[in-house]
């Protein structure tokens, strides 16, 4: 007996159709739940490594200031004339500042 009657009797396609929706889930929840969220979690940090001093951003809290200094993981945000607070720059939110940078550039309609 050669091989391929030997895999043919044991029933592997079988197997394998039998697998096939099993498959299709680990496929479906790649493209569509895993990779996106690995995309957004990069592009989420390239923003934050490319703050810089004078940028207006929003944090996850939503409350929108300058940067006016710069640590190794602490920015210190003016969010009024003289007032500063201290946050980290992981709850700077890329999508937030993004909104609120789109809707003051937004003409105001009547």
């Amino acid at each position: 007996m050669n091989l391929l009657t030997i895999v043919l009797q044991a029933g592997i396609p079988e197997a394998l159709m039998q697998s096939w929706p099993l498959i299709m889930i680990i496929f479906v929840f790649y493209f569509f739940l895993i990779r996106p969220q690995t995309k957004k979690q990069k592009e989420q940090q390239t923003f934050v490594d490319n703050i810089d001093k004078g940028d207006e951003v929003v944090t996850a809290s939503g409350i929108i200031g300058r940067i006016n200094k710069m640590d190794e993981h602490t920015v210190t945000l003016q969010i009024d004339t003289k007032t500063f607070i201290k946050v980290t720059k992981n709850s700077i939110s890329k999508e937030m500042t993004e909104s609120v940078t789109a809707a003051l550039n937004e003409p105001v309609k009547s």
